[in-house]
């Protein structure tokens, strides 16, 4: 199973970001992978003027980029999201 470009899996993906303690920002910018990740601040920021599946996709990539992560500490739906998008990264 792969995790859908859909808006539901934007919205799960955006929860999973905030329990590993990583802020998502949708804004203007001239990212050319379409997002910017400032790991000093623990922020992610996604070009507000990508397609839900652009959203979905960028979120994907910044994923594997997050160092540190304590799955043990994640809820049980964010757990296995976590573990899906990245078996989809190592694809």
């Amino acid at each position: 199973m792969s995790i859908k470009l859909t808006k539901k899996n934007l919205e799960k993906l955006r929860s999973l970001f905030e329990e590993i303690g990583f802020r998502v920002r949708f804004e203007k910018g001239n990212f050319q992978s379409g997002y910017c990740l400032i790991k000093e601040h623990n922020v992610a920021v996604i070009n507000k003027f990508l397609p839900v599946e652009g959203r979905v996709q960028a979120m994907l990539d910044i994923l594997p980029q997050i160092d540190n992560v304590d799955v043990s500490k994640l809820s049980g739906e964010g757990e296995a999201l976590y573990k899906e998008a990245m078996k989809v990264e190592a694809d």
